[in-house]
C-alpha cells in the first residue's frame, strides 16, 4: 500500500550536497545610494566657487591661499621637491596613460563595459569638465611656479585625475574586501597630489580642493550613469559569460 504524502514515515527529500552559492565576484561595484544627487551637488559646488572667483579679484578664502602658499617655502633641491616633481609627472602624462592601460587590460579580459566606464571617467571627463572650467574662471596661478604649467589655475586637473583614477580602480579592479584598504590608499594619493601642486607653486590650495570636488562629483555621476552596464557585467562575471 502506498503511504499518503503526509505520513510521518514518508522519506524526506534528500538535501543537496552543496548549497547553491551566490555570485563569486562583486565586480564592478554598484554605485552608492544617492550617487547622482551627491555627485551633482559636488560638481555644482565647484562651478559656483569658480563663478565666485570670476566675479572678484580677491575671494574671501584668498587669505588662506596666501598663508598656505607662504608656508610652502622649500627649495628646488629639497627631497620634498623631488617627490612633488614625481607626483607632478604621475598626474600629468601618466595620468592619462594609466587609465588607457587599465582600459586595454579590461578589454583583453572581455570587460569592455568597465573599460568604457574607466576611459570615460578617467580620461574624457577631465576634458569635458576641467578645461571648460579653467577657461571660464581664468584664475592666475601663484607667482613663479616651479614646473611648466598652462593657463588657468582653477580647478586642479591633476587632482581631478587623481580622484578619478582612485574611484575607477576601486569600482572595476578590487572586490569588497580589498576595496576597504584601497580607499585609504587612494585618499592618501589624492592628498599627496594636492600637496604637490601647492609645494611646486603650481596652484592655490583652493584650486586643489576644487579639483577634488569636481573629480568626485563627475565620477559619481558617471558611476550612476554606467550602472546598468556595470550591473550586467557583474552578473556575467559571476557566471563566466563575459564574452556573450
Amino acid at each position: 500500500m502506498q503511504r499518503p504524502p503526509d505520513s510521518p514515515d514518508a522519506a524526506a527529500p534528500p538535501l543537496p550536497a552543496h548549497p547553491p552559492r551566490g555570485p563569486r565576484h562583486h565586480l564592478p561595484a554598484p554605485p552608492p545610494r544617492h550617487a547622482l544627487a551627491v555627485g551633482t551637488a559636488l560638481l555644482v559646488a565647484s562651478v559656483l566657487i569658480g563663478l565666485l572667483l570670476r566675479g572678484t579679484d580677491r575671494p574671501f578664502f584668498q587669505a588662506l591661499d596666501d598663508r598656505w602658499a607662504a608656508s610652502m617655502d622649500g627649495s628646488l633641491t629639497d627631497a620634498a621637491t623631488d617627490l612633488a616633481t614625481v607626483l607632478d609627472r604621475l598626474g600629468g602624462p601618466l595620468g592619462t596613460v594609466l587609465p588607457l592601460i587599465l582600459s586595454g587590460c579590461l578589454c583583453v579580459y572581455g570587460r569592455w563595459r568597465s573599460a568604457l566606464f574607466a576611459f570615460t571617467t578617467a580620461v574624457l571627463a577631465s576634458t569635458i569638465v576641467v578645461l571648460p572650467l579653467k577657461s571660464l574662471v581664468d584664475r592666475p596661478r601663484p607667482p613663479h611656479p616651479w614646473v611648466l604649467v598652462n593657463d588657468g589655475s582653477y580647478p586642479s586637473g591633476q587632482v581631478f585625475s587623481a580622484v578619478a583614477l582612485t574611484i575607477v580602480v576601486a569600482v572595476v579592479v578590487f572586490p569588497p574586501r580589498a576595496r576597504r584598504w584601497w580607499w585609504p590608499f587612494g585618499a592618501s594619493y589624492v592628498v599627496a597630489m594636492m600637496w604637490s601642486r601647492t609645494w611646486l607653486h603650481a596652484q592655490w590650495l583652493s584650486d586643489t580642493f576644487a579639483g577634488a570636488l569636481a573629480g568626485a562629483g563627475a565620477c559619481l555621476i558617471l558611476w550612476r550613469a554606467f550602472a546598468p552596464l556595470l550591473t550586467t557585467e557583474a552578473e556575467r562575471t559571476a557566471t563566466n559569460s563575459l564574452w556573450l
